[in-house]
């Protein structure tokens, strides 16, 4: 088949899904051809355990056990930051010496795997994921996705190279001190760093036990949020793991947050930052949210904290006693900066000094973000690795100075794309919230995302009419929760949408909510069909309903009405398995919707539960 198939530069999950849906191709051929792009980029120094048929194998066997419709990453391949275990490959954390092969994988690994994603080679990092530039490998230099002579940024520079080439639809990077944000900015990607503790750390190499997240790169945001849904939840064995709730997109902020004072920019490109910088702005401006100006003193003080303070101690607390032991092998400049942990000045002392004062900033940086989303640039520019090489320390300290602040103040963040600086040379900003206000950062990223899509489309049909005029304000509407209550749901007027009724697995609470979520849907309401229909238990494993409209006679069966985006409808629908499909449903007020409806052959052998009025009900009576 891959003869006939025309391959994107970039794999995305909506590209495969389509594919996988009309059997244009299966996942072997999509691991031939990663396999076949990693060797072409073999000299980019993306991997160190790269994607090879014997490594990839037992996992395309499993897929054929696994049901596809049920599992939302069927068939996705992914790659792993080599600080991160896959079960019976070697984590070296950029490190040789320091190698373990794991008996099993990390749990949100393991959670992916278990959702159908397949894991295809682990990656090059910042030798234990401590740099921000991509050049502390005894590995090699990541090289920049779109220009070789410049940085991949770090730590997590394989993870994001490999996405940003075509090589895997999305990979797991780490993020302690903007790992998983300035790789992304660098390489033309979106960076998603949850909240601490909202994915597992388990099977993760600390780099800072206490401040390590993991996250993900991918082409979109819909990809990122389609893995979080996944990824998300805490894990009885993980003492740092916290049960922070499934972000959701349509509650927007009162306030966004922009520095009063123009951002400090650096490197070769630090005009052109600058102006990318005011552009970015703008296109924020017209998101119909309030702009408000303010200092960042407390976030710069906060970032001092992570390598000017004795937070980098907790790095020698993990690693010094392998550095102590095996100076030999380790990269020169990364034991040079574990090696400032061990300095007598940071006493007890010091270290409760340093928290009181943090705990302090964090509560200013929770009360100024109540309500609302902090908008910066991701990097304030860029280097060439031949610069990093000759000064490989203020480089560095350089990419950090808008992302080291984050998760010392418990802070989740998403870093996306906001036009180019120059030829090949994106420009990303990064949004903030706080650890309870996911839900902000999502629908603000969205937004903003959206925007930026409906400016490009103008701008390539030669359409020169402003983004404030052409991205009407928002639609909010008050609708009905799930205790009874209303909630405001917020759809952005450029993405068309229609309803879609559910009446089985996909309603909340069920197993496949997840893929509405990751179709973008959105709650809307809880409501009756028509007293038209037949409800039957399929004959499926897993089990799951069928509603079958009657000539005459039927009940009146309670089911879900969803908002969904048009532009997922059709890999939607192309994912349901016979004797569904989708058609239309009178509901009780006489209207129609599309919905899921039954084909009547399988009534005969399916069990009648019209009686219990929902798949709700027979389930949990």
């Amino acid at each position: 088949m891959t003869g006939t198939v025309k391959w994107p530069e970039q794999l995305t999950m909506d590209w495969l899904r389509e594919q996988y849906a009309a059997k244009r191709i299966t996942p072997a051929e999509v691991v031939a051809e990663v396999i076949r792009r990693s060797s072409r980029d073999e000299a980019m120094n993306i991997w160190i355990t790269p994607p090879s048929a014997e490594l990839i194998q037992p996992y395309l066997d499993q897929l054929s056990r696994v049901d596809a419709a049920s599992s939302l990453l069927w068939g996705i391949p992914f790659a792993i930051k080599d600080n991160i275990d896959l079960a019976g490959v070697p984590t070296t954390a950029g490190c040789e010496t320091f190698a373990y092969t794991p008996d099993s994988s990390a749990a949100v690994v393991q959670r992916l795997i278990d959702a159908g994603a397949i894991p295809i080679g682990k990656t090059n990092l910042d030798q234990f994921a401590t740099g921000l530039v991509g050049t502390r490998s005894p590995y090699g230099e990541t090289h920049n996705a779109l220009r070789e002579e410049l940085i991949s940024g770090g730590s997590s520079s394989g993870s994001a190279v490999a996405v940003a080439r075509g090589q895997a639809v999305f990979s797991l990077g780490t993020d302690t001190a903007g790992s998983g944000r300035v790789p992304a900015a660098l390489n033309g990607l979106v960076g998603y760093k949850p909240s601490l503790g909202a994915w597992p750390t388990k099977g993760v190499v600390p780099a800072c036990a206490s401040l390590d997240c993991v996250t993900v790169f991918t082409h979109s945001l819909n990809d990122a949020l389609a893995v979080d849904l996944i990824a998300r939840g805490p894990e009885a064995t993980d003492p740092w793991s916290r049960n922070i709730p499934q972000p959701l997109t349509g509650q927007l902020p009162s306030k966004l947050c922009v520095p009063i004072e123009a951002p400090a920019f650096y490197g070769p490109f630090a005009p052109a930052y600058r102006e990318a910088w005011e552009l970015a702005l703008d296109r924020v401006s017209e998101l119909g949210i309030a702009l408000v100006e303010i200092e960042l003193d407390l976030f710069n003080e906060a970032a001092s904290i992570l390598y000017g303070g004795p937070w980098v101690a907790e790095r020698w607390a993990d690693l010094g006693a392998f550095v102590e032991a095996n100076p030999s092998d380790v990269f020169p400049v990364t034991e040079q900066v574990l090696r400032t942990g061990a300095s007598p000045v940071y006493t007890a002392a010091s270290v409760f000094q340093a928290a009181h004062r943090l705990q302090a900033l964090r509560l200013a940086a929770h009360r100024l973000l109540e309500d609302a989303v902090l908008v910066l640039p991701t990097c304030g520019g860029t280097w060439s690795r031949d610069e990093v090489r000759d000064n490989p320390i203020a480089t560095n300290s350089d990419m950090g100075r808008y992302t080291n602040h984050c998760n010392l103040l418990d802070l989740c963040a998403v870093a996306l794309q906001a036009g180019e600086a120059d030829a090949d040379l994106p420009f990303g900003i990064t949004m903030f919230a706080t650890a309870v206000n996911e839900t902000l950062l999502c629908s603000t990223a969205k937004r903003f995302v959206e925007t930026e899509a409906s400016a490009e489309t103008s701008t390539e049909a030669g359409d020169s009419i402003a983004v404030s005029e052409a991205v009407p304000n928002a639609i909010s509407e008050a609708v009905p929760d799930a205790i009874g209550g209303t909630r405001q749901v917020t759809v952005s007027s450029n993405t068309e949408t229609m309803h879609v009724a559910v009446c089985g697995l996909h309603m909340r609470g069920f197993p496949l909510e997840k893929q509405m979520q990751a179709c973008g849907a959105v709650f809307v309401r809880e409501t009756e069909s028509a007293p038209k229909y037949k409800l039957v238990k399929l004959p499926t494993t897993p089990a799951k309903p069928g509603m079958i409209k009657q000539e005459q006679g039927g009940s009146a069966i309670t089911l879900e009405v969803w908002e969904m985006p048009i532009a997922s409808f059709g890999a939607f629908v192309a994912g349901i398995p016979a004797p569904l499909g989708i058609g239309k449903v009178e509901l009780a007020d006489g209207t129609e919707v599309s919905g899921f409806i039954c084909e009547a052959y399988i009534a005969g052998q399916s069990e009648d539960i019209t009686a219990a009025g929902s798949w709700r009900n027979f389930v949990h009576q």
